[in-house]
């Protein structure tokens, strides 16, 4: 018979307690409901019936309680993802910066990393990878250390492949004009383990480093941000921290771009962003 789980209130604040008691973390300012949907899945996962279960799962253990706030970020991303948003990139946003000397892009929250690739791959096709340092950064140890590897399960390849020939393979100008870039340029496959893997000149050119969003301090200054699906796990206090957090990150004129379905205007600090380019794209005013 299924586990049944019901979390409350009640246990999503013992538990956010709890981290922050012990220092590891603090999810206070994470959006309720979605908060406590991942504990479910959590306890659903570990087969525990409840979060008191949980809570003497993990104590004091160091590695458990890692692994437990791993498991509750959340944790999606795909290769182009929403290719529409990538050709803006591709024909709004990178030329503005073809006259640079140096194009520093950040990937907060990066998850397993696809997007950081889906990138590399862009300013590979531009001429532009010698000019970019790119760091991606996330709070979950196991999924940064699965970006680094650049492994992918090749029952992804269609779904992923798929928008990679629309961001890719067509010139944005004149979708008419096919461009040849064949999947190899880019990826090595493995039958026998069933996984694609990003070819390494890509990987070498990505800084993957943990890094809080919640809690910790401007580490480098940025002409593009990435941080797509990531604030609507928040509430607006947290919200609003965060993208001033990243405000701060950008140069004068630097881009934000945040998920399709995000929105900034409400904050605080929207007023200091003009949204002029395409959904989701941000400038910060000088």
């Amino acid at each position: 018979m299924a586990l049944k789980i019901n979390v409350t209130r009640e246990d999503v604040h013992k538990l956010v307690f709890e981290f922050k008691r012990l220092k590891y973390f603090d999810f206070s300012d994470y959006a309720e409901k979605s908060l406590k949907r991942r504990i479910e899945h959590v306890l659903l996962t570990y087969k525990l019936p409840d979060v008191e279960s949980l809570l003497n799962e993990i104590k004091e253990d160091e590695k458990a309680i890692q692994k437990c706030i791993n498991d509750i970020s959340v944790n999606t991303t795909e290769l182009f993802r929403d290719p529409e948003v990538w050709l803006n990139l591709r024909r709004n946003v990178l030329n503005k910066f073809r006259n640079k000397t140096h194009i520093n892009i950040w990937h907060a929250g990066c998850s397993s990393g696809e997007e950081v690739y889906s990138m590399l791959i862009l300013l590979n096709e531009l001429n532009m990878l010698s000019k970019a340092k790119v760091f991606a950064t996330d709070i979950n140890t196991e999924i940064l250390k699965r970006a680094k590897t650049g492994v992918y399960d090749s029952r992804l390849i269609h779904a992923y492949f798929d928008n990679f020939d629309k961001v890719v393979k067509v010139n944005p100008l004149n979708f008419e004009e096919t461009i040849n870039a064949p999947y190899s340029k880019y990826f090595e496959q493995d039958p026998r383990n069933k996984t694609f893997i990003v070819k390494d000149f890509l990987r070498d050119n990505a800084t993957f480093k943990i890094h809080n969003l919640v809690s910790d301090d401007i580490f480098y200054k940025f002409d593009l941000i990435f941080c797509r699906n990531v604030i609507i796990y928040f509430n607006t206090d947290l919200q609003d921290r965060v993208i001033s957090l990243l405000y701060e990150s950008l140069f004068n004129d630097g881009i934000l771009l945040i998920g399709v379905h995000e929105n900034i205007n409400y904050l605080p600090v929207g007023s200091k962003f003009e949204s002029k380019i395409t959904q989701g794209l941000y400038i910060k005013k000088q």
